[in-house]
């Protein structure tokens, strides 16, 4: 086994490979920005290791600096999580050299399977069937209008080197054909440094299942158990289950059969993830992901299988510790990511800022793994994801019922997150009742009405205390703050996170006063109207990219345009306004 492992990676993801290794007694090294110099990771690590700067392409996506980072503390393998450099065969190809481990796939599959072109030629050698689509990148908007001749509308516009929902688009008509392809090129290029795209037919209504696969390099390869990540929304996933309770044991069996096909076609060696669409009994290849997923811990909790642990031993050149008949799954778990974003009004909003109190929920059968502790600072630079909820039971209504337990426990303070959405998610009858698909979220959950956006009259600048403290008589007593004072409108009662005034800002900005904010701190990627256009209160004014996401902001009012106040590539804090309209009724 590696005597030190150096991870290169922020946040939950460090921490959980960090904590792996200590477990088994590996000196651990972590890398981290100016932004993450005081981050959980850096503490809990043996050394740390700066790389000057805070933007991912000039830290955590620098090969150079990660190179040196290796040198300098001796480092004998690299961990790179999930994410930024996980699935780059440059880096992999440059540690080999280097003679460093890498933990994760060789050059040759990450290159074979990182393009999604690529990948569906793999799978359909390896005879698993693939979402009916084209193998070539397009790059003008004909392409586009004949495939959809062809195949019918919608359309899936999709980065060929992405994933995560990361440069894809949709589009339903020819007149979003343009600006959809656009914009898939725009995000592709900026996420991934490529701007390749392909198409495929859009399914409507399937189920978003992945199998979980490790492969060792004596040829033993195994399907570990399947997933269920069918609740997203702008193609991100929100809450992921193992296993996939839609799946019957034959259409399971087959499914697994067709990942363990493609990591055999592709000489796979390490942890990967197959990902497959499931609609009226078929399952159509998807993307392989090469590396650990975000959701891996809901396998691990039914599997009993320590997936890094895995990880790090093929890595190290052992075989699989068990075999295929050897898996048998135990019960249920459910995955809830607790991001730092506000869902009301349906809106999602980046919410990046200090955590005056994380108290996460326990008991049995809970895990909470975070990079985040009470004190820290979620930074706008990078995504926000605080932590993962996972919750295990002997099946998927006693999972459920502690998953919503442990949601109404956790405890969030100082920027707004997603848990009131996820608690409302939880509770719906169509979640209980195993009826959602991957459109469900955004197409039938009425998140607007039931988590209304605040008013700028009631909704306070600063969050309030979780809890205040009095001393009688020598002695320390906690107060806690009513049940209510935690509830935002609209959500079911349990602790969601403070409301503070950049969400004040935000309403009254879509109150259509005519002054056009940014909701939330980032950079302006797109401009879409010019000095003296009509517009009305739909229109797309410009496009904000926070925490990686990009993020519409509307007119909100009818009128003309009278000044831009910001241009592309400004980086721009919550409230800056972009533009200011004069409504037509004073015009």
């Amino acid at each position: 086994m590696f005597e030190k492992v150096l991870v290169a990676n922020r946040g939950e993801i460090a921490v959980r490979v960090l904590r792996a290794c200590q477990d088994l007694g590996i000196a651990t090294v972590v890398v981290h920005s100016l932004a993450d110099a005081d981050s959980l990771a850096v503490r809990i690590a043996d050394e740390a290791v700066l790389l000057d700067g805070n933007s991912a392409a000039e830290t955590y996506l620098d090969v150079a600096k990660i190179l040196d980072a290796v040198r300098r503390t001796g480092a004998q393998a690299v961990h790179p999580g999930y994410g930024f450099l996980s699935e780059n065969a440059a880096l992999a190809d440059a540690l080999a050299e280097a003679g460093c481990a890498f933990v994760g796939p060789g050059a040759a599959a990450i290159e074979g399977m990182g393009s999604k072109i690529g990948a569906r030629k793999i799978a359909a050698a390896a005879g698993v069937p693939t979402v009916p689509g084209d193998t070539d990148a397009v790059g003008e908007p004909d392409e586009v209008r004949r495939f959809a001749e062809e195949y019918g509308y919608p359309v899936a516009i999709k980065a060929s080197y992405g994933g995560g929902g990361r440069g894809m688009r949709v589009v339903r008509g020819p007149d979003e054909v343009a600006p959809g392809l656009e914009a898939a090129q725009r995000e592709a290029q900026a996420y991934f440094g490529r701007p390749e795209v392909y198409l495929e037919r859009y399914l409507e209504h399937p189920r978003h299942v992945e199998v979980q696969i490790l492969a060792d390099r004596f040829g033993s390869v195994v399907w570990v158990g399947d997933r269920d990540c069918s609740v997203q929304r702008r193609h991100q996933k929100v809450i992921e289950e193992a296993p996939a309770s839609v799946l019957d044991a034959d259409l399971r069996r087959r499914m697994g059969e067709a990942a363990v096909a493609i990591a055999r076609e592709v000489d796979y060696v390490n942890a990967g993830t197959i990902e497959f669409l499931v609609e009226d009994g078929a399952f159509y290849f998807l993307e392989m992901n090469t590396r650990l997923q975000v959701e891996h811990p809901v396998t691990e909790l039914v599997s009993g299988v320590d997936l890094v642990r895995e990880q790090l031993r093929i890595a190290a050149g052992h075989p699989l510790s068990f075999g295929q008949a050897d898996l048998v799954g135990c019960g249920h778990a459910i995955e809830i990511r607790v991001n730092a974003e506000d869902p009301t009004g349906g809106a999602w909003t980046p919410s990046p800022g200090s955590l005056a109190l994380v108290r996460p929920p326990g008991g049995f059968g809970v895990r909470w793994d975070s990079g985040y502790e009470s004190g820290d600072a979620v930074s706008g630079h990078y995504d926000g994801l605080i932590a993962k909820l996972v919750v295990w039971g002997p099946d998927r209504d006693a999972a459920l019922a502690r998953a919503r337990r442990a949601v109404r426990e956790t405890q969030v303070v100082g920027v707004a997150t997603s848990l009131p959405a996820q608690a409302l998610i939880l509770e719906h009858p169509d979640f209980v009742a195993n009826r959602h698909d991957t459109r469900w979220l955004e197409d039938r959950l009425d998140l607007p009405g039931l988590l209304p956006a605040p008013s700028a009259e009631t909704v306070p600048e600063e969050p309030e205390p979780d809890r205040s403290v009095v001393t009688v008589s020598r002695r320390r007593f906690w107060i806690p703050r009513p049940v209510e004072a935690l509830t935002q409108v609209g959500t079911p009662a349990g602790p969601p996170a403070a409301l503070t005034g950049r969400q004040a800002r935000s309403a009254a900005t879509a109150a259509g006063d005519g002054v056009v904010r940014s909701p939330m701190q980032g950079t302006v990627v797109q401009l879409l109207v010019a000095v003296g256009q009509e517009v009305v209160p739909s229109d797309v004014v410009a496009v904000v990219e926070a925490m990686k996401m990009e993020n519409s902001v509307a007119a909100g009012v009818h009128g003309v345009v009278r000044e831009i106040g910001a241009a592309v590539g400004a980086s721009v804090p919550a409230g800056e306004a972009l533009a200011v309209i004069e409504p037509a009724d004073r015009a």
